[in-house]
Order: C-alpha cells, then sequence, then structure tokens
C-alpha cells in the first residue's frame, strides 16, 4: 500500500505573495515543512503539488535543488491538480496538506494515517478539518486515492469550487464515509493560529521556528509549540484579529 503525502503549494498568494519561500533561518519555509514531514514514519513520499505557471518555476527549482518530489498541475483546478497527482503516482492513501501550514506534526499525521487503515473497511476519509478543535495550521485530511479520482470525475469542469480539493468528499457524505476527529484537551486550542496567510502569521510561525532552532531542536511536537506559545503569549496575539477566509467552509 502506498502512503503519500502531498503539499500544495504556489507563489501568488494574495495577502502575502512568495510566503512558501519566505526565509526562516537560512532556508525557504516549504524547506522546513518538508523536513518535518520526513519525521513521519508511516510516509512512503512527499510531493510538492504546484503549477504548471511560469511564477511558479521558483518552486520547481527549489524541489530540484533539495531533491523534493513535485508535480505540476492546473493552477485554478487544484481538485484536478491534486486528483492526478494521485491518479499518476498510484496512490492508496493519501495526506493532503497546505503549504501555509509548515508546522504540521507528523506524528499526528501518523495517528490519521493508523484510524484510516484501522478502519479501511469502514470509512474513506478522516480529518481533524471540518470542525476546528486543534489550532489552525495543524489540518490533516487522510483518505483513499481512488475517492479523490471519484469526486474529481463528479464535480462539473466548471464548478468554482474546483479551486478546493477535499470538500468534494467530506460535504458529500451520501457518496462517502467520513470521519472527523477533535482534539484531545491538551491539544484544543482553536484560537491559536499556526498558519501563514497575512505578515502578522509569519512573524508568529517564524518565531516559532527560531526559538527551537535557538534551543537546538530541529524537530519539535505540538504539544512543544503549546508549551512555549502558553509561556509566551504576547506572541499569538500578534495574529489574532487576522480574517480567516476558511470559517466560511468549517463547523465552528
Amino acid at each position: 500500500m502506498k502512503i503519500v503525502a502531498s503539499i500544495q503549494a504556489r507563489l501568488g498568494s494574495s495577502r502575502l505573495p512568495g510566503k512558501v519561500l519566505k526565509d526562516i533561518n537560512g532556508k525557504p519555509m516549504l524547506y522546513w515543512h518538508v523536513k518535518r514531514l520526513q519525521q513521519s514514519r508511516l510516509l512512503d513520499d512527499i510531493i510538492v503539488a504546484t503549477t504548471t505557471s511560469p511564477n511558479d518555476e521558483p518552486i520547481v527549482e527549489f524541489c530540484k535543488k533539495h531533491n523534493f518530489s513535485y508535480f505540476r498541475g492546473s493552477e485554478d483546478d487544484v481538485l484536478d491538480r491534486v486528483a492526478s497527482l494521485i491518479e499518476l503516482n498510484k496512490i492508496d492513501i493519501h495526506v493532503e496538506l497546505f503549504g501555509d501550514s509548515p508546522l504540521t506534526d507528523a506524528h499526528i499525521i501518523d495517528e490519521y494515517i493508523g484510524f484510516l487503515l484501522k478502519y479501511y473497511n469502514e470509512i474513506d476519509f478522516v480529518s481533524n478539518s471540518i470542525k476546528t478543535t486543534y489550532p489552525p495550521g495543524q489540518e490533516v485530511l487522510v483518505y483513499k486515492g481512488e475517492k479523490l479520482i471519484e469526486a474529481n470525475k463528479m464535480v462539473d469542469k466548471a464548478d468554482p469550487m474546483r479551486e478546493h480539493v477535499s470538500i468534494h468528499i467530506y460535504k458529500h457524505p451520501e457518496h462517502f464515509n467520513i470521519m472527523n476527529l477533535e482534539a484531545p484537551p491538551y491539544y484544543r486550542y482553536p484560537n491559536i493560529f499556526m498558519e501563514v496567510d497575512t505578515p502578522e502569521d509569519f512573524i508568529v510561525v517564524s518565531n516559532i521556528f527560531k526559538h527551537f532552532f535557538s534551543a537546538g531542536k530541529m524537530y519539535f511536537t505540538l504539544a512543544q509549540i503549546l508549551d512555549y506559545l502558553k509561556s509566551q503569549p504576547e506572541i499569538t496575539k500578534v495574529n489574532q484579529k487576522v480574517e480567516r477566509r476558511w470559517k466560511e467552509f468549517r463547523d465552528e
């Protein structure tokens, strides 16, 4: 069984252009994202899912330089981009991740992969993102690759919602068996934002990386991040008032 994660990444972000290649401690943010994911014990590969736009050529060059796997697909039809990646690479279980969430904990990813494997005959999709209970930026979406390929065929090619991916699975429980797992109490901080969508977000996330790097820790868990942020509450205030566009798609 082939288990692969993809990271959706492009340089055309409207609120913070070029964010995935912004420098943190001498390396692009995307570099640290991939390195963190490499701590997973269950992933067979990590693929950067970027676009065919010439504007995203720097991402391709970055991947080549660091020997990271990559895939290029439609800039706007992200559903087809990821479904095509899954089909081409013959992926059985796919972990959908986002370039603006470099702090995703590989231990939690392995937990969710394990959950899908345990209940493989009963569910198609498991996530923590349908209802926000984990800190935003810790989203993990794990599903059978064939199910996204199926969803890609179901959605009209002109549908503007094709800019989103697994929403076409979890918004259709009549077709797919879905499961949302909520955060245990020690991870339940839905108002601590660990995603990078704005300059304020980048300040918070880069501060977290630099804190642990300065302590000699190249890998650190969500629990350690939360301990640090709870001891330094002024850091989380920096991006508390940022408008979160994804809220319209989730249960609060």
